[in-house]
């Protein structure tokens, strides 16, 4: 998996040089960290280019996405993960990899957030990589979503225009 991979001839020339290093492609799968807005946006570009796989970076996604130091205590309240903006990212990359039979994961905070699961559910997300104290809670809420309820959710959530919104709707949905 590359990271911080921001357009397709960065991910062009990481295959040359493991090509170069004996790698066989036939047999690895390769993909990228989506951490950046470029990346998210032009993910059609690697999956015409190859790519086995995409995985988020959410904490770099929404810093980048959002223009907020995370590290800076004077702007972390704008920190916001569910982000329209964030959100749009991640649905329109899971949209477009999965109409083309490609496979979609996440790490980063986001992945492990309660808030968060419903939606990502309904976006289709492939698989979660979270912190082992989260999984549990999870699990559970896993457990209890139907897909077509997690689609619902996701759907409405789209719909608000702030993080606050949506987290106030996810609140009460849960």
């Amino acid at each position: 998996m590359l990271p911080m991979v921001q357009h397709v001839r960065e991910f062009q020339k990481a295959k040359a040089i493991m090509v170069e290093e004996g790698l066989d492609l036939e047999k690895i799968e390769v993909g990228i960290m989506v951490e950046t807005p470029g990346a998210a946006l032009t993910i059609e570009d690697f999956i015409a280019d190859g790519i086995d796989f995409i995985s988020f970076g959410t904490n770099d996604l929404t810093q980048y996405t959002l223009a907020v130091d995370r590290g800076n205590a004077k702007v972390a309240n704008l920190f916001q993960p569910l982000h329209p903006a964030v959100l749009r990212l991640i649905k329109q990359t899971i949209d477009a990899a999965h109409a083309n039979g490609k496979w979609v994961g996440m790490c980063g905070e986001l992945a492990g957030m309660t808030k968060a699961i419903p939606i990502l559910l309904g976006f289709g997300l492939d698989e979660f990589s979270m912190n082992p104290r989260a999984i549990p809670e999870a699990k559970y809420l896993i457990g209890q979503l139907t897909d077509e309820r997690a689609r619902k959710i996701a759907n409405q959530a789209m719909s608000f225009g702030t993080a606050t919104d949506i987290e106030d709707y996810i609140k009460g949905t849960l």
